[in-house]
């Protein structure tokens, strides 16, 4: 974590990579990662924790399997949603689009339990933002 402010447009700015969040500081236990996500993620669970997205730029869509069924969520720029722990989700975005996430530090991107992690997916817990 920085002492100085960190500017968000800076920190998108310094990389290309797609579904590979950047932690920009720390709040307590939490990273604040900003990540640009274009195409499909995976169907993945987080058993332990809520996941929180902030859509700075483009549209967001979330599908969720609930026990009432299936949902998609669209979250356009501006938007906010909590993901449930233990709520299998996949989120995806047919444009490019950049978004804050906020989880708990060590919180992998593909959570607890998930599909076959395709190669455009960089299964972390977050990069320190250089």
């Amino acid at each position: 974590m920085t002492s100085e402010p960190v500017s968000l447009a800076h920190a998108l700015a310094s990389f290309e990579d797609r579904w590979s969040p950047r932690i920009v500081t720390a709040v307590n236990d939490y990273d604040v990662r900003v990540a640009k996500v274009e195409g499909e993620h995976l169907w993945h669970v987080h058993d332990h924790t809520d996941e929180f997205f902030l859509v700075l730029e483009g549209e967001l869509h979330i599908a969720l399997r609930e026990p009432a069924g299936e949902r998609t969520v669209v979250l356009p720029k501006g938007s906010v949603f909590t993901v449930p722990r233990g709520t299998e989700h996949k989120p995806h975005a047919r444009v490019p689009t950049e978004i804050l996430l906020l989880e708990p530090t060590g919180t992998l991107t593909v959570g607890d339990r998930h599909d076959e992690v395709p190669g455009h997916v960089d299964a972390t817990t977050g990069h320190v933002l250089t």
